[in-house]
């Protein structure tokens, strides 16, 4: 499945639901299922930097791919960056560089977040495409 198919099914997923304590439910339900990380990743350079949590992301490119994996120390940044994970992780470097975020003001996250969670949400996907641009540059 593509990026843009995975993102086109989040945003048909929160369609489906009728109201925001739904969808907050959902992103939490979402963190409850990421796998985290080991505390030896939990380290500066795997933090990201605007977040009002702490949320830690890791990347490892193998087979010309990009697998991410992360955690936080709050539910709801846990299952944003849950979200996240499972869109971008396990694609080339290409597809993510050239994939948008879009789809986050389609299901409407950015106008259910604080400002700062906002901006948390911001430094995420700006560190996965960071990822990407350093992983592209090796290979």
């Amino acid at each position: 499945m593509t990026i843009k198919e995975k993102q086109q099914e989040t945003v048909e997923a929160f369609d489906f639901m009728e109201d925001w304590e739904q969808k907050y439910e959902y992103i939490i339900d979402l963190g409850k299922e990421l796998k985290g990380i080991s505390d030896d990743k939990k380290t500066d350079d795997n933090l990201i930097k605007g977040c009002q949590s702490k949320v830690w992301i890791d990347a490892e490119f193998k087979e010309g791919k990009l697998y991410f994996n992360a955690d936080s120390d709050g539910i709801l940044p846990k299952g944003i960056i849950s979200l996240l994970v499972s869109i971008y992780s396990g694609h080339a470097t290409q597809e993510i560089l050239d994939s948008d975020f879009k789809f986050i003001e389609e299901i409407g996250l950015q106008e259910f977040l604080s400002p700062s969670r906002a901006n948390g949400l911001m430094a995420m996907t700006k560190q996965i495409k960071f990822y990407a641009v350093a992983f592209q540059l090796k290979s």
